[in-house]
């Protein structure tokens, strides 16, 4: 009797052990992912600021997306970094700016909020009937509809609303959504990228280093 007890009392030791030893292991591996996935976005935000202090509009920098596809990008100078300040609309009228930020909200796992609106205006821009159609389901899937791989946070209304134009988008299809988003971006994300390092550099002025001179 005493016997079986102690194997049943070693066995669920064991699994115990097991469970402990895999829960770390997944721990393990989510830190490990978090510290490369913020190590990849503190690399491109290096990669904005690899100007020299006279950068400007003459010399522009070619980012590369996903698919490979290059999007050329201008460093701002310090009063156009700072007009960013003003309103979230500044800034998201500067295509830089919507790069910088968009690499932000990766550094804080939220990128799916600029995606969604950068969609959305592309969205809104369509014109065919049969696109609308491919993309408004696109959209859906992406970001829209429970478990999508970017699932925005929407009330559920609105999600039904989506749901129900799915069939017959028009333009107006992901206005709510986009509105709700925009919203998110604008009161929190928006202040904590003004404060950010990253924005903080872009708005310094380059010091002017005085050449020693000749006696």
């Amino acid at each position: 009797m005493q016997s079986a007890v102690f194997f049943a009392l070693q066995h669920n030791c064991g699994q115990m052990e097991r469970a402990a030893s895999n829960c770390q292991s997944n721990e393990d591996k989510r830190g490990k992912m978090k510290k490369t996935i913020v190590k990849d976005w503190k690399t491109k935000l290096n990669y904005f600021l690899q100007n020299s202090s006279s950068a400007s509009k003459e010399s522009p920098k070619a980012i590369s997306n996903k698919k490979g596809k290059k999007h050329t990008y201008y460093r701002p100078n310090p009063e156009e970094a700072l007009q960013w300040s003003e309103t979230f609309d500044n800034l998201l009228a500067n295509k830089y700016g919507v790069a910088a930020f968009r690499a932000f909200l990766k550094s804080e796992f939220s990128e799916e909020n600029i995606e969604f609106w950068l969609a959305c205006e592309d969205f809104k821009k369509t014109k065919s009937p049969h696109k609308l159609i491919s993309k408004a389901k696109k959209m859906y899937n992406e970001f829209i509809e429970k478990e999508a791989p970017k699932e925005i946070n929407i009330d559920f209304h609105t999600r039904e609303m989506i749901t129900q134009n799915l069939h017959a988008p028009a333009q107006c299809c992901f206005s709510a959504a986009q509105k709700r988003v925009y919203s998110l971006m604008e009161n929190n994300s928006y202040p904590r990228f003004l404060q950010s390092e990253f924005y903080q550099d872009l708005c310094r002025r380059p010091q002017i280093t005085k050449e020693p001179q000749g006696t």
